[in-house]
């Protein structure tokens, strides 16, 4: 199988090396290791390098975190440009939907939050990517998918892999009508809103993901989370669908496969 979307640059030494030669040995063939900004981007190259065939990197910025300046931008999309043959697809880009709900939290009223000039570092990101041909990785859930949703059209994307989502039925219903992928982390074994979006989405669009090293609860509580939780959650997913085990991992790893061509 292979896992659609980690973090491999923010797990440490020597905690990475053993992960990754224990994932080889449970079957994990691929892993697409996603980026946060510059640094993340050159230290997911490196692993590439260190583990050719295994570790596939996307280069991107993640969007819970302030906004480069404008030199670092320039720095940053130079420098993913001059090395666009290596990587599988821009990402991970998106919204930052999680840090309003902080400041919600915190009473801060929303009007004090920048989402326009998230939205416009978004607009440029996808735009690279369309020069480029390269498939796109998204942070975008809820209300924020809508907002993505019409940015893709707008540049006329195809290929956009929404991780680890979550929203609303009309726009589950549009993202599936244009061929968007989405993948499940392992809280498809234990949360009742992604076990009916599993049920629903159709099964030559979905992946199976851990977004680590972020942890999980469930059966999975106090665990490090490793790229091999994907076989628990194709397992999960085949119940949904009357599948068997190798069924459903096949089928996973054959979509993970076909979208970032590896």
């Amino acid at each position: 199988m292979i896992d659609a979307h980690i973090h491999l640059d923010l797990y440490e030494e020597p905690e990475r090396t053993h992960l990754l030669r224990e994932a080889q040995q449970r079957g994990i063939e691929g892993l697409i290791g996603v980026s946060m900004h510059l640094d993340s981007c050159r230290s997911n190259l490196a692993l590439a390098d260190q583990y050719p065939g295994l570790i596939h990197p996307a280069f991107g910025f993640h969007p819970e975190q302030p906004l480069p300046s404008p030199e670092a931008e320039r720095k940053l999309f130079q420098w993913m440009e001059a090395h666009a043959s290596r990587m599988v697809a821009v990402g991970e880009i998106g919204l930052p939907y999680y840090i309003r709900q902080e400041m919600k939290k915190r009473g801060e009223p929303k009007e004090a939050f920048p989402l326009e000039s998230y939205l416009s570092f978004l607009d440029r990101m996808l735009d690279l990517a369309k020069r480029l041909d390269k498939p796109v990785v998204l942070h975008a859930v809820y209300e924020d998918a809508e907002l993505a949703c019409d940015l893709l059209e707008r540049h006329g994307i195809a290929k956009a892999h929404f991780h680890w989502f979550k929203g609303a039925k009309p726009t589950i219903r549009r993202m599936a009508e244009r061929g968007y992928l989405i993948s499940f982390t392992p809280d498809l074994l234990y949360e009742t809103e992604i076990s009916a979006l599993a049920r629903y989405y159709p099964q030559d669009l979905v992946m199976a993901e851990t977004d680590g090293p972020w942890p999980f609860e469930g059966p999975f509580a106090g665990q490090p989370t490793r790229p091999d939780m994907i076989r628990e959650v194709a397992q999960a997913w085949g119940r949904l669908h009357g599948l068997s085990y190798g069924e459903a991992a096949d089928r996973l790893t054959e979509n993970t496969r076909a979208f970032y061509r590896i």
